[in-house]
Formats: C-alpha cells, structure tokens, sequence
C-alpha cells in the first residue's frame, strides 16, 4: 500500500525532473552562499557546554495535519526568537507542495541568525544538496526510509565534501544499516511512518544499537520537559521539535517559554 512518504517522494523526483537542468550545479557554486561563508556544524553545536540540543523547526503545514500558520508567515520572526532564546539549530522546510515551505525561508533563515540551518526536505538526489549549499544550508537531512544504504553514503560523502552537517534520520530497526561513517548525527523519529503513532520506548530501544560515537537526535513528538531529560538520560544530544511551537499563536514566545522551563527544571 502506497504511503504519504511515497506520495512525497514522487512528487519530488518530477520536480527535480523539472529544475535540475534550469540550475546546473556549476550555476550554485557561482551564485548564493555556495563558498562565500563557511558552515557552522551542527555537531558542534549539540555538543557546546549548557546547549539546550533544541533544534526548532518552522513548517506552515504537514500533510496529516495541514496548516498550522498561513503561507504569508514569515520566517524573519520565529527564527530570529529561535537564535535569540536558545536553540541549537534551526530546522526550516522548504518543501512546497506538502508543507508550505520555500527556499528563500532559508535565505532568510541563514542572514537573521547565528544557529546551524538545516534544510529539512526530501532529499533523494546530489544536486539538491549542491541547492541547499548555495541557498544557505548548513546541514542537510537524508530520511533512510526512502534511500538505500549506498545511496545514504553516497549523498552523505557529497554533503561532507561540500563542508555541509549531515542528519540521518531513522524509523525502525531495520535503517540501522543505512549509519555510515558519513553519517555521524543520527536523528530517531518516534513517529511511525505508517500510522502516525508516537511511540518513545521504541525510540530507546532503537537507541541501544547505535554507536556510541555517534551523536543522537529525537524527532518528533516531543512536547514537554519532562521527554527531553529522559531522552537526555539515555545519552541524546539533540531534540528535534516543530509542530509544538508553531501550532501556537506566537511560536517564538512558545519557544521561549519552554526554553525557560527547561534551563530550571
């Protein structure tokens, strides 16, 4: 039975189908942000003494859920209270068609802050990673449910060569295969794919099999203190949050907010 993730990704290979010959590779590394600046790894981040690990994500919609904010949202507000009030990293989609994203909101991501911009979309081709590069990114997201282990390699040495973070996203047991040493950020996402459930035990279940070399990173529905200091507990570094924060009427305060709850509990 056909998924949403399958939905996705087939949309996105025509679009790529569509662009990639309007935007050769050779066109990002003249334009953009493609060598001018140097990327701030996130890694480093996760890793810097008192780092909250948050790593805030601004979406406009989902496909299970639709809209949280209209698409007139700018992003200049949240990310800036995001940068100013702790977070890690940001997290900016810039799929259109099912989540409301573009890729000026990482434009505009990257020249407000000061915080590692990961590009969270569905990357299944080189030549969006070379894209990301030149529109600001500093770190990329392969999902393993839609690559093989050769393909996640491949995309991952491409991204470290173009001095870009990589964030390999995990579901079940079965990805654990796809973890190379390209792949040194390791993301755990406690939603199943296929009914949507949250599900944390498995998350740390999951957890007990990956290198301790490697740094973890919980993904979605996480809402409260209290899941984040277990999942610190069992040695993540990073918690991936979105629909948390945006579905409120002032993302950046709700982001603030929790933030301060955090540092006193």
């Amino acid at each position: 039975m056909s998924t949403i993730l399958d939905t996705i990704i087939a949309s996105k290979r025509l679009e790529i189908e569509k662009f990639k010959p309007k935007s050769p590779v050779d066109r990002f590394e003249r334009d953009g942000f493609f060598w001018k600046f140097t990327t701030r790894s996130l890694r480093a981040s996760l890793e810097a003494p008192g780092s909250t690990g948050i790593i805030a994500e601004f979406k406009r919609k989902s496909p299970s859920k639709g809209w949280f904010k209209p698409k007139e949202l700018e992003v200049e507000k949240v990310l800036r209270a995001y940068n100013d009030f702790g977070a890690a990293a940001a997290s900016v989609l810039t799929d259109e068609p099912f989540f409301g994203g573009d890729l000026d909101d990482l434009i505009q991501a990257k020249v407000i802050s000061d915080i590692p911009i990961l590009r969270k979309d569905f990357i299944v081709d080189p030549w969006q990673i070379a894209e990301a590069r030149a529109f600001g990114a500093d770190v990329i997201l392969l999902i393993a449910a839609c690559l093989t282990p050769a393909e996640v390699k491949s995309l991952a040495e491409y991204a470290k060569s173009l001095e870009l973070s990589v964030l390999l996203e995990l579901h079940d047991e079965e990805e654990l295969g796809h973890i190379c040493d390209a792949t040194d950020i390791i993301g755990i996402n406690n939603r199943n794919l296929k009914t949507f459930e949250v599900d944390i035990e498995r998350s740390l279940r999951m957890a007990k099999q990956i290198p301790d070399s490697k740094i973890k990173v919980a993904e979605s529905g996480i809402s409260d203190i209290d899941t984040i200091k277990r999942f610190r507990d069992e040695g993540f570094k990073g918690f991936l949050i979105g629909e948390n924060f945006m579905k409120e009427p002032d993302p950046g305060e709700a982001f603030k907010a929790f933030v301060e709850k955090l540092k006193v509990s």
